[in-house]
C-alpha cells in the first residue's frame, strides 16, 4: 500500500502516523487515503461532472461535490504540515529547520506550478498555487497544540470573512474569477476561487485534528458530534436567516422555498459572493466565503474524515473493495493534475456540464492508472518528484 501522502500535493517523506503505543495503525492510514481519494472524484464532479441544474438524484450529488470537496482538500492539507513537522511533537534542532524547510519547498513548487497551469489557459481554477500560499500562512503555528490550533481555526473563522468581504468592498469585485487568468498577489488572498484569507482556516482545523489520537473511538466520537454541530450551525443558521429576513434572501437572489431553485444556504450553484449587500454574509453555500459557510465546510471534512476512518476499521473488507479510490488518494497531486490535462486534451470548455460517463470516465482512468502504478512504486510520478525537490532540505545545518 502506498504511504500517506499530503492533500493535493505529492506523498510526505514523514513517517505514518502512530499511536501511543508506538504501531502505525493502518486503518488510520487508509482511512485518510479514501478521504482524499473522494475529495479528488468530488473535484472531478466539479469540473467535469453534469450541471447540477439538471436535477434529480444526479443534480444532487454533484450538488453535495461542489466546493466541500475542495474544502476538504484544505481541510487534509493541514494533516500534511503537522506530519512533515512532526504530528505527536513537533520537531525541533535540525529535524524542525529541515522540515520547515520541506514545508517551504513543497509551498514555492505549488505555487509555481499552480500559476504556470492557471496561465495556460485552462477553464478550470487551478487551486494548487493557493494551496502553496496556505502552507506557508500556516507554517508559523506548527509548535502549536490541537486546542490552540482549534482556538485560531475558530478565530479566524469568526473574523476573516468580514475582513474579506471589507476587502473586496474597496478593491472592487465586480467579475474577479474569471478562469485561466494568473493567480497575483491580490487574487490568491481576496479575490481568487480559493481566497487564503478564508480558506485557511480549513487548514487549521485540519492541523488540530491532525494531533488528536485519531485511533481512540472516543475521539471519532466527540469529532463526529464536532461535526455535526458545525453543520447545524452553518448551514442550518444560514437557513434561518435566510427565512427569518426573507428581504435578505430577495437580496442575494436566494430561493427560501423548500422546493425551490439553488438557495445559497447549502448549494455552490446559488453562485460567488457579488459584494452588492452584506446580506451576502448570512449565506452559508461552499464558494460564498462567509462565517457560515466555513462552519458548514469545516463541519463536512471532519465528518467525512472520521467516517473514512471509523468505516476502514470496522470492516477491514472495505479496504479491498476500496483500494482503487484509496489509490488515486495516495497520489491526489498527480490524479488532479491528470484531469487538467485530460480536460485539455478532450476540449472541455463548459465546466460543469459534462454527460455523466465523461466523469465515470475520469474516475476509472484515475483508478486504473492508480491501482496499476501502486502496485510497483509507493509514490504516484508527481509525488516522486516533489519527494525528490524536497529532499534538498536534508542539506540544512
Amino acid at each position: 500500500m502506498a504511504q500517506y501522502s499530503d492533500v493535493a500535493t505529492p506523498a510526505v517523506d514523514a513517517p505514518a502516523p502512530v499511536h501511543d503505543s508506538g504501531k502505525a495503525p493502518a486503518g488510520r492510514l487508509i482511512g485518510l487515503d479514501l478521504a482524499r481519494g473522494l475529495a479528488v472524484f468530488g473535484m472531478y464532479a466539479a469540473h467535469v461532472g453534469p450541471d447540477p441544474d439538471q436535477g434529480g438524484v444526479t443534480g444532487f450529488l454533484m450538488e453535495l461535490a461542489h466546493g466541500r470537496s475542495s474544502a476538504l482538500f484544505a481541510f487534509l492539507a493541514g494533516f500534511a504540515v503537522v506530519l512533515i513537522t512532526g504530528r505527536r511533537a513537533p520537531k525541533t534542532g535540525r529535524a524542525g529547520r529541515q522540515a520547515v524547510a520541506k514545508v517551504v519547498i513543497r509551498a514555492v513548487i505549488l505555487l509555481a506550478v499552480g500559476t504556470a497551469l492557471t496561465m495556460s489557459g485552462t477553464p478550470v481554477d487551478v487551486i494548487l498555487a493557493f494551496y502553496g500560499l496556505y502552507f506557508l500562512l500556516v507554517l508559523p503555528l506548527y509548535r502549536l497544540g490541537a486546542g490552540p490550533l482549534a482556538a485560531i481555526a475558530a478565530g479566524t473563522a469568526l473574523v476573516l470573512p468580514q475582513v474579506l468581504y471589507v476587502v473586496q468592498q474597496a478593491i472592487g469585485n465586480s467579475d474577479v474569477r474569471s478562469p485561466g487568468e494568473p493567480d497575483g498577489i491580490v487574487s490568491l488572498f481576496f479575490t481568487g476561487t480559493y481566497p487564503a484569507l478564508t480558506w485557511i482556516p480549513f487548514v487549521i482545523a485540519g492541523m488540530a485534528v491532525a494531533r488528536l489520537d485519531l485511533a481512540a473511538t472516543a475521539v471519532r466520537i466527540r469529532l463526529a458530534l464536532t461535526a455535526a454541530a458545525l453543520m447545524i450551525t452553518g448551514y442550518g443558521g444560514s437557513w434561518l436567516l435566510l427565512h427569518v429576513f426573507p428581504g435578505a434572501a430577495n437580496a442575494i437572489g436566494a430561493s427560501t422555498s423548500a422546493g425551490g431553485g439553488a438557495s445559497v444556504w447549502w448549494s455552490d450553484t446559488a453562485g460567488y459572493p457579488s459584494g452588492d449587500t452584506p446580506a451576502w454574509l448570512m449565506a452559508a453555500s461552499p464558494h460564498s466565503e462567509t462565517t457560515l459557510s466555513i462552519l458548514g465546510n469545516t463541519g463536512a471534512a471532519i465528518m467525512a474524515v472520521t467516517a473514512c476512518l471509523a468505516a476502514t476499521d470496522a470492516l477491514p473488507r472495505l479496504q479491498s473493495l476500496a483500494r482503487p479510490v484509496i489509490a488515486v488518494g495516495s497520489m491526489s497531486l498527480t490524479a488532479y493534475v491528470f484531469h487538467l490535462f485530460g480536460i485539455r486534451f478532450l476540449g472541455i470548455e463548459e465546466l460543469p456540464g459534462s454527460p455523466l460517463h465523461v466523469l465515470l470516465g475520469f474516475i476509472a482512468a484515475a483508478m486504473v492508472f492508480a491501482t496499476v502504478w501502486s502496485r510497483f512504486q509507493q509514490r504516484g510520478p508527481l509525488e516522486w518528484l516533489m519527494t525528490k525537490a524536497t529532499g534538498l532540505a536534508r542539506h540544512i545545518p
